[in-house]
């Protein structure tokens, strides 16, 4: 997949990178991205020497078919990891565990903190359960990385991607181990996740958003929905008034032309009066 994936993406964007430097040539390790776009699961591992693994819903694994089956080895070829929704707390602890069994082989593991791509090219406030959980339990260092316009590839509603370069920055791995132990404590998680969002915020020159993606999505979700069923009234409310004028003419024609037939009754009737009268 490196070559034919990795290496196509390579030719075809030429994206470029910064602070390779600072990924380990083995061991284990949690790298940390911003999300912008769907493609940010395969522009960072086309550009790093080892294997790096996402999490991904499981239906992408086990839809029927041959175009299910294409697409489950697609995804397992490109180093997605299946999870499980179904369960009773979802795929938080689902992804905690795979990320765990990763890093534990010694590999690296990639992970969103902010657990959802942006909606609009801004960071949003990162969620404490997966990544500072998985980095407390393991001590694996965490290592911010910013991804830098792939949004714009293959903006929402374009069907044939955007030739143009995007950039990966990678920073310093962020050692966390003097929290180990405490990957129960709010404080901590909250703590170890807002210290990564911020070092992912630097490097991507990102405005930063003091509340969660999941919840702006539905803001826009809302307002979206809002604007439609206003448009909707105005519509039906166009209507009515459309119908109410129109009946109101029909009736005013209505008059009128009984009103002439009246005076045609009137003109008819003095014609007929012998003195004209």
């Amino acid at each position: 997949m490196k070559v034919t994936v990795g290496g196509s993406l390579k030719l075809a964007f030429r994206p470029w990178v910064e602070g390779l430097e600072h990924i380990p040539a083995e061991g284990p390790a949690i790298l940390a991205s911003n999300h912008l776009s769907f493609s940010d699961s395969f522009f960072l591992p086309a550009v790093l020497d080892r294997k790096v693994t996402f999490i991904a819903k499981a239906e992408y694994f086990n839809t029927p078919g041959v175009k299910g089956r294409l697409t489950a080895a697609f995804f397992k070829g490109v180093g997605q990891l299946p999870v499980d929704r179904s369960g009773a707390r979802g795929a938080g602890e689902a992804a905690i565990k795979s990320g765990i069994e990763v890093l534990e082989r010694g590999e690296l593991f990639g992970i969103y903190p902010e657990g959802t791509r942006s909606p609009d090219g801004r960071l949003y406030r990162g969620k404490p359960g997966g990544l500072a959980r998985v980095a407390l339990a393991t001590g694996a260092p965490v290592i911010p990385v910013a991804m830098i316009d792939t949004e714009k590839i293959q903006p929402p509603g374009k069907v044939m991607p955007k030739l143009m370069r995007p950039g990966i920055r990678i920073g310093e791995p962020l050692d966390f181990t003097r929290y180990q132990g405490m990957e129960h404590d709010r404080f901590v998680l909250r703590a170890v996740t807002d210290e990564v969002m911020y070092e992912i915020m630097k490097l991507s020159g990102q405005e930063y958003v003091d509340m969660y993606a999941t919840a702006m999505k539905r803001q826009i979700a809302e307002a979206a929905k809002a604007e439609k069923e206003a448009g909707k009234a105005a519509k039906a409310a166009l209507a009515q008034a459309e119908k109410e004028q129109a009946a109101k003419e029909k009736e005013q024609a209505a008059g009128e032309k009984e009103q002439a037939a009246g005076e045609q009754a009137e003109r008819d009737r003095s014609a007929e009066r012998p003195d004209g009268r």
